[in-house]
């Protein structure tokens, strides 16, 4: 099986990128992930419906993977926890790299 182009993917849109990032962090389960995009100025206008479908999206293109855990709290119902893949990885350090490349054009256009 030959390896996936991660630049196949780019440019990601700029929530997706929010996400990877979150995710390169450390594992997060759906409510903990909007708190991070939040604190992080990124979660906007990212109700749980957008979340959930960004989500989705993200593990069906082998992004993110989900895995479900049982709560810290004993009372509580089981949570989706979600990983960057190696994939995912990939494809954020990619992303990354694009941007820093237009970054330093622009700067290079504006020192003109």
């Amino acid at each position: 099986m030959t390896e996936r182009d991660p630049t196949r993917l780019l440019p990601l849109r700029p929530r997706v990128f929010a996400i990877l990032l979150a995710l390169a962090e450390s594992p997060l389960h759906g409510y903990g992930l909007m708190r991070k995009l939040s604190d992080h100025g990124e979660g906007g206008l990212l109700g749980p419906g957008t979340l959930y479908r960004l989500l989705k999206e993200l593990q069906a293109d082998g992004l993110i993977v989900g895995t479900t855990a049982s709560s810290s709290d004993s009372d509580g119902p089981p949570r989706r926890y979600y990983t960057l893949s190696g994939f995912g990885r990939r494809v954020a350090r990619a992303e990354g790299e694009r941007m820093e490349r237009l970054v330093a054009k622009i700067e290079m256009l504006l020192s003109e």
